[in-house]
């Protein structure tokens, strides 16, 4: 059991090395950046989104910093005011590769101490890939409003200086995307490093709107014994997912043709970015 904890995510700024694109909305493995933070922390008791209102694929509580284009710390203490757990984790809406073992390594590493961060693979921390303890954050932060008269334009790093932190050095967990570069390395990634049914299987279950642990292992053992040997192991998990959230919805030809049409969709969402990670790639 995890400690109880709530989550501030960060998703505004201008994301200018985007050339201005709304970077939570970019997709790696067709699920878009914010959903990946937000399938990483499933159990914080609230999740405060900070930016503009988007879909997501589960609710969160969502508000706005004050002035907007303030920087990190107004949208931080913006978010903070939604929080009443005694720990909150601090995330950025572009960490394509966070996952639910490291948010939980984060909380424990953030027992005893002001918080804990992650850092990446020079060793530097990443703040918005944190826990922190919420009443040291919060006077800290209400410690420079009062010096500065308001956090905007204040940088990140002045509230954290005076906090007692751990570190924990997770690489492919503290990944960010601040660039187009970063973006095609973390799509090209996901298929390259053994991981890819893994992510088709997250991308499925997220378009679907269904909730199920699936033993792959199982399954495809099940279809290769089926079928006398499974050469494209991506269709069996689909169809079988299909399968499934067709007979959620009541079974019936037309919830199967619903299902199967969306993942139809997905499919070639799918296949047009991994177009897009070749052409980059060439």
């Amino acid at each position: 059991m995890s400690t109880p904890h709530d989550a501030v995510i960060l998703a505004g700024g201008s994301a200018q090395r985007l050339g201005g694109a709304d970077k939570p909305a970019v997709t790696v493995g067709t699920r878009t950046l914010l959903d990946r933070v937000l399938a990483a922390c499933p159990d914080a008791r609230t999740t405060v989104v900070v930016g503009p209102r988007r879909p997501t694929v589960r609710p969160v509580a969502w508000t706005r910093e004050n002035p907007p284009g303030g920087g990190p710390l107004p949208a931080l203490a913006t978010g903070l005011r939604h929080c009443t757990q005694d720990t909150v984790l601090v995330l950025s809406a572009d960490l394509p590769f966070l996952d639910p073992a490291t948010v939980r390594a984060l909380l424990g590493a953030a027992t005893g101490a002001d918080g804990a961060v992650l850092t990446d693979a020079t060793g530097r921390d990443q703040p918005l890939a944190a826990a922190y303890r919420t009443e040291p954050l919060h006077r800290e932060l209400g410690l420079l409003a009062a010096e500065h008269g308001g956090l905007a334009g204040l940088p990140l790093r002045l509230p954290l200086a005076e906090l007692e932190l751990s570190r924990l050095h997770r690489p492919r967990a503290s990944l960010d995307c601040d660039t187009w570069r970063d973006v095609a390395t973390a799509r090209a990634r996901i298929r390259d490093d053994g991981s890819v049914l893994d992510e088709w299987i997250a991308a499925v279950k997220a378009e679907l709107g269904i909730e199920l642990d699936v033993d792959r292992a199982v399954l495809l053992d099940l279809a290769r014994d089926a079928a006398h040997g499974v050469t494209r192991p991506a269709a069996p998990l689909t169809t079988f997912l299909v399968g499934y959230a067709a007979a959620l919805r009541g079974g019936g030809p037309e919830a199967v043709a619903e299902a199967a049409r969306r993942a139809a969709e997905l499919t070639a969402r799918w296949a047009a970015e991994a177009a897009e990670v070749d052409e980059a790639g060439s």
